[in-house]
């Protein structure tokens, strides 16, 4: 076997999605599946952990055999097995972990451990050498936006990986946790990131003003303490949930969100239905408050690419296939001269082509988990 052809089946389990993935030297993907949970959680308007488990116990096997058959691979010619370690819901972390486990031990592959965040990142990566982009400037800024994350790391190379810092988080929610919590007020459906992304298209982004928190003191968690030069940029999305509900109570808004929740009571409705039970105000609020949320996004994330001067901007998650965030983000990094690359719609959110990705340089390194690997639903990236 050449270094050229390195086989590594990725599994991802952290949150709502069952993936399984074949990644052929960190640069091709040879396989993608992923099973959605979204109708499972969508009468909740949210993630159920316990629900989640169930359905990642019910998906893992089927999902997996069906990467490795697209793949047209075996348990046997597979080279290794890469799995999330965290962070995420522990239930469903334990569901992917322990399958990966015990798949390694019984074909006798290594199993190498990754963290969810650096997935992320190493999407943007993946597809960068697709394109046959296999330089980038140092230091990289990453933002890695999603539901449960909002993070933003200061990436060196070090031998054949990366080593990161964290140089700002949010202090409460994450930014797409306060798309879905706004979308499931005005009974939008879930998930809301890209009803509210579609939505916003028809509304005046400028009728409703809304401030951000400006973080000025110092992080009281020490554990976020270290950080080159002591900067940090830090983001708070709790505020405008409420201000977007105060608003909701101050214009008599209640009537019609009543009214939209009989039409999504039976599940999602196609998007021009959902259009057409919007009025002027519920699409002028929507609008505003993405414009808010993504001009937030990009300025403090270009006030740490200054603190820091990063050469390289690196925007991922599921936020990240937000179309105003990209084309906000495009604009304003040219501005200053900062390259900014995305991972397409696909690997923007929870995948496993992303896990096995960055589970290749690992595997060069023969860095390898121990037997007695566990789930870390608080796992740190550094």
């Amino acid at each position: 076997m050449s270094v050229s052809e390195v086989f590594i089946l990725g599994v991802e389990s952290s949150c709502d999605e069952t993936a399984a993935a074949v990644v052929r030297s960190g640069e091709e993907v040879i396989s993608n599946v992923v099973y959605s949970q979204i109708a499972t959680h969508q009468p909740f308007g949210g993630v159920v952990p316990e629900l989640a488990s169930r359905e990642h116990l019910r998906a893992i096997v089927p999902v997996i055999s069906k990467a490795l058959d697209d793949a047209g691979k075996s348990y046997r010619t597979i080279d290794a097995v890469a799995v999330t370690q965290g962070p995420g819901l522990a239930g469903s972390l334990l569901v992917g972990l322990s399958y990966a486990k015990a798949l390694a031990y019984a074909a006798e592959k290594p199993l190498i451990a990754v963290n969810h965040l650096e997935g992320h990142i190493h999407a943007v990566l993946l597809e960068e050498r697709q394109k046959q982009n296999r330089e980038m400037q140092f230091p990289v800024l990453a933002l890695v936006v999603s539901g449960g994350h909002t993070h933003l790391y200061l990436a060196e190379k070090e031998a054949d990986g990366w080593v990161y810092h964290n140089v700002g988080h949010t202090r409460d929610d994450a930014a797409g946790e306060a798309f879905d919590k706004v979308a499931k007020l005005l009974e939008l459906g879930y998930p809301g990131g890209p009803i509210i992304d579609f939505l916003a298209k028809h509304g005046d982004p400028s009728a409703v003003k809304f401030s951000l928190a400006q973080i000025k003191h110092r992080d009281r968690n020490p554990q976020n303490r270290h950080d080159p030069g002591g900067l940090r940029v830090d983001f708070s999305y709790s505020g405008i949930k409420t201000a977007v509900l105060r608003y909701v109570e101050t214009h008599a808004m209640y009537p019609a969100i009543e009214a939209r929740a009989r039409l999504t009571a039976t599940g999602l409705p196609p998007p021009d239905a959902l259009l057409r039970s919007c009025d002027r105000s519920t699409l002028d609020l929507v609008a505003s408050f993405q414009r808010a949320m993504v001009n937030d996004l990009v300025s403090k994330t270009l006030v740490a690419a200054r603190q820091h001067d990063a050469a390289t901007l690196l925007v991922t998650g599921g936020v990240a296939a937000n179309s105003e965030l990209r084309e906000t983000f495009e604009r304003r990094a040219a501005e200053e001269g900062l390259p900014v690359y995305f991972p397409s719609r696909q690997l923007s959110t929870d995948n496993a082509a992303m896990i096995a990705a960055a589970a290749y340089p690992r595997f060069l390194s023969g860095q390898f988990a121990e037997a007695e690997l566990s789930a870390d639903a608080a796992l740190r990236l550094r």
